[in-house]
């Protein structure tokens, strides 16, 4: 009775302790991530103000914004969820409290400009920073620490995209693939409805979609094939994503210039590009992702099928050549308007129904995340497409592979039993071994069905030959 006892009232006390600590972290991460809200908005409102083409600022924009994160805090440099993985993967999560000013400077800058990124790689890098600078002061042991600017990654989520579950479930989800936190599940909660709370009461106003979708069947077997197809092509979709990201980044790096002429070429690329294909890839595109979730499909007529694929290459190019900012946003945008060509190419009269399945879709293939994308599915789009969501999400994040636009998330299962995969490494550096028994069957089966295809021609042209003489 008494270990019992003192089970239970340990228990008690860690949980009190974080419920406290997370509260805390949460409010003031809040308030943080409002301000960085209200200096963005501001400064896209400017944009006007400019006395010409406000992506003519680009190249200028990308290598100020280079030099910034070089200069004072080279922590902040990319998109930042994957710098804070980083840094608690390797170094306890340490992260130098500098990051917070350079990254919300050198985000705005991007962004003011028209450099294709996101607002959440801010909030998490904010979140998980002011998190490990309070670690400090209060000399947590690194195990705390951890815990802590996890919370802080939930925080800013949360409080950027307005998701507090979501939010939580994404900061003890995208660490470690395949694997929960459960340890900081509470917290992570508590730190994301704080978050959220506090940036609602200091004035950010958040938005939802009602996509006006109602079911009048409860089996509709045609619709649910739909959707499996359509988490089949978000797979597909991701994988192109974090294959263009990659392969832009490797790329870029091979050049032999200074980095600061690779910015200043990366920004007149991104102008030429504008000028070909038009502004509507530039920036957080949220305007567009809300006319593809709109019901009314007059608001999208002039979106071209291939538009997440000039958005692939808009943010894979910011990032490449140093623009400063998430990832996360940009992959909300080709998941909808990938969503919105599937809807258009196989006549579903559901535009905004799959545009909203794209947009979490891709979020779980390119980031691992299904259950903080199925979860985001139902906070911002309601109930209604839950078991719809749930579905093409799982296929997507199964499709996608092992590979993701945060290459130091840790691997720890495998997507197929058909595939040898080593796990407990970063998924940058996974090895799949195509040499599995499973897969020589069907590579046997394959090599059977191409040689029947290959004898059948011959017979053809064969006859032919015998017709003709």
């Amino acid at each position: 009775m008494r270990r019992h006892f003192t089970e239970q009232t340990a228990i008690f006390f860690s949980v009190t302790k974080w419920m406290f600590l997370s509260s805390f972290i949460g409010v003031m991460i809040g308030a943080i991530v409002t301000v960085f809200l209200t200096i963005l908005h501001l400064a896209e409102a400017q944009r006007s103000s400019v006395p010409f083409h406000y992506y003519y600022l680009l190249p200028v924009a990308l290598v100020l914004t280079v030099w910034l994160v070089r200069t004072f805090a080279p922590s902040a440099e990319g998109h930042g969820t994957e710098k804070v993985i980083e840094a608690v993967h390797k170094q306890n999560g340490k992260i130098d409290i500098r990051v917070i000013p350079v990254k919300l400077l050198a985000t705005l800058l991007t962004i003011f400009a028209g450099g294709s990124v996101g607002k959440e790689g801010p909030g998490a890098q904010i979140g998980a920073g002011a998190s490990s600078f309070i670690s400090n002061i209060l000399k947590f042991h690194k195990s705390d620490r951890k815990k802590l600017v996890i919370c802080g990654i939930s925080a800013g989520f949360a409080s950027v995209f307005g998701t507090p579950i979501a939010g939580a479930i994404f900061g003890v989800e995208v660490l470690v693939i395949g694997v929960i936190m459960y340890d900081v599940l509470l917290p992570s909660f508590v730190a994301g409805f704080a978050a959220f709370t506090t940036a609602q009461f200091l004035g950010i106003k958040y938005t939802y979609f009602d996509l006006h979708f109602y079911q009048s069947v409860a089996l509709d077997l045609p619709l649910i094939l739909k959707v499996v197809l359509a988490g089949l092509f978000f797979g597909l979709v991701s994988d192109v994503v974090v294959t263009m990201v990659s392969w832009v980044h490797q790329s870029i790096k091979k050049i032999p210039l200074h980095i600061y002429w690779k910015a200043f070429g990366g920004g007149v690329v991104l102008i030429l590009l504008t000028l070909i294909f038009g502004d509507e890839y530039l920036g957080l595109g949220l305007d567009t992702i809300k006319d593809t979730l709109d019901p009314n499909p007059a608001y999208t007529q002039s979106l071209p099928w291939y538009a997440f694929l000039l958005k692939s290459l808009f943010t894979s190019l910011t990032l490449g050549v140093g623009g400063s900012g998430g990832i996360i946003t940009p992959l909300f945008y080709i998941g909808a308007t990938s969503g919105h060509s599937f809807a258009l190419l196989t006549g579903d009269s559901h535009i905004a129904l799959f545009a909203a399945l794209g947009f979490v879709s891709v979020l779980a293939g390119a980031t691992n995340t299904p259950i903080a994308a199925t979860i985001m599915a139902v906070e911002l789009f309601g109930i209604e497409i839950a078991h719809y969501a749930a579905l093409s999400v799982v296929i997507s994040f199964l499709i996608t592979g092992h590979r993701s636009v945060f290459t130091s998330q840790i691997l720890a299962m495998r997507k197929s039993e058909m595939l040898e995969v080593k796990v407990g490494q970063e998924i940058e550096e996974a090895e799949v071994n195509l040499e599995n028994h499973e897969l020589n069957k069907i590579k046997n089966i394959r090599d059977k069905l191409q040689k029947r295809r290959e004898l059948l021609q011959k017979r053809r042209l064969e006859q032919r030959k015998n017709k003709k003489s």
